[in-house]
C-alpha cells in the first residue's frame, strides 16, 4: 500500500483504540497538528512545510486523524467530533503528555476547539488557522471539497478553490493529490465522512457560543482573506467571542496559508508560541 520510503508515513501508535499514524519531531513544550478534511489529505501533506520549522522550538506532533490518511480505518466508520476528540486526547495520552499546545486547520480547529472546550487543562494555548468550529451557512466552495469525486480534473478544481496562488496549481500539484485521493480506502472513508445534504456536517463540527466564550485560553485566529471554503467572517466572529483571541489576516490568501505564506506562518506562530513559559498558569473557568 505504501511505500517504505514515503514520507507520509511516519510513526505509528494505539491511540483510543485506533492504530495512529503521527509525526514527532522536534524537542520543548509539545505542540499538537490537526490537519484540515480535503480529498486525500494527510498531516504530512498539509504540515509538512511548517513542521520543521516549530520543530526549531518545539516538540511538533502531527497525526493523520481517523478517515484520514494513514491511520486504521475501523468499521463501523467512528467519524464523530467525540471519536475525534478521543483519538486526540488518546494520542497526548499514549505519548505521555499532560498539556499541549494546538494547532488546527479547517476541520482540525473545529476539533481543536472542542479539545479545549471539554478538557481545557490538557491545552495551553490554541492556533486556529481558516477554522470550522461554528454555525454559517455552508459556502459553494465548502460543499464542492466536500463532494469531491475521484478524477484529475475534479482535483484540480478543488486545488483552484482552495489556493489564491494560481502558480502553486500545477499539473504534477494535482496529480499528486488525486493519486492519494484513490489509495485504498481514502475515497470511501472520505465519500462516509460528509455525504450530502453538506449544512448538517458544518453544525456537526461546530461548538456551542456560551462554551466558545468560556474558553480561557490564549488564541491565535488565522485567515486567508480570500477563503472560498470557510468565509473570513467565521474567524472574525471568533475572535469576537474568545476572549484571550488576537486575529491574524493574510491578504492574496485562499485557504492555504500554511503552504501560501509557509514563512510568514510559521514565523507568527513560532513567536505566538515562544511567548508562553511551560510554567504559565492557565485560568480555568
Amino acid at each position: 500500500m505504501s511505500k517504505p520510503d514515503n514520507p507520509e508515513v511516519a510513526q505509528s501508535i494505539v491511540a483510543a483504540g485506533i492504530r495512529t499514524n503521527y509525526h514527532d519531531l522536534g524537542s520543548g513544550f509539545p505542540v499538537l497538528l490537526i490537519h484540515g478534511s480535503g480529498p486525500g489529505v494527510t498531516a504530512w501533506a498539509n504540515w509538512r512545510l511548517i513542521m520543521p520549522e516549530l520543530a526549531k522550538q518545539a516538540r511538533v506532533i502531527a497525526p493523520d486523524m481517523v478517515g484520514f490518511g494513514y491511520t486504521e480505518r475501523p468499521s463501523p466508520p467512528p467519524y464523530t467530533m467525540d471519536n475525534w476528540v478521543a483519538q486526540a486526547l488518546g494520542l497526548l495520552d499514549a505519548l505521555g503528555i499532560e498539556q499541549t499546545d494546538l494547532i488546527g486547520n479547517s476541520f482540525g480547529g473545529a476539533l481543536s476547539l472542542a479539545l479545549a472546550i471539554r478538557h481545557p487543562q490538557r491545552v495551553r494555548r490554541l492556533v486556529l488557522m481558516g477554522s470550522a468550529g461554528l454555525s454559517f451557512p455552508i459556502t459553494p466552495g465548502l460543499d464542492a471539497v466536500w463532494g469531491y469525486t475521484p478524477s484529475p480534473e475534479n482535483m484540480r478544481r478543488m486545488l483552484d478553490i482552495f489556493a489564491y496562488d494560481r502558480t502553486i496549481v500545477t499539473d504534477e500539484l494535482a496529480k499528486l493529490r488525486y493519486e492519494a485521493s484513490i489509495r485504498p480506502g481514502f475515497q470511501e472513508s472520505f465519500a462516509a465522512m460528509f455525504p450530502a445534504p453538506r449544512q448538517r456536517w458544518v453544525e456537526a463540527l461546530s461548538s456551542k457560543e456560551d462554551d466558545l466564550r468560556r474558553l480561557p485560553h490564549q488564541t491565535l485566529v488565522v485567515h486567508g482573506r480570500e477563503d472560498q471554503v470557510l468565509p473570513l467572517e467565521c474567524s472574525i466572529t471568533l475572535a469576537k467571542w474568545l476572549v484571550r483571541a488576537q486575529l491574524h489576516v493574510f491578504g492574496q490568501c485562499g485557504h492555504w496559508t500554511q503552504i501560501e505564506h509557509a514563512g510568514r506562518f510559521a514565523q507568527l506562530v513560532g513567536s505566538f508560541l515562544a511567548e508562553a513559559r511551560a510554567e504559565e498558569p492557565l485560568p480555568l473557568p
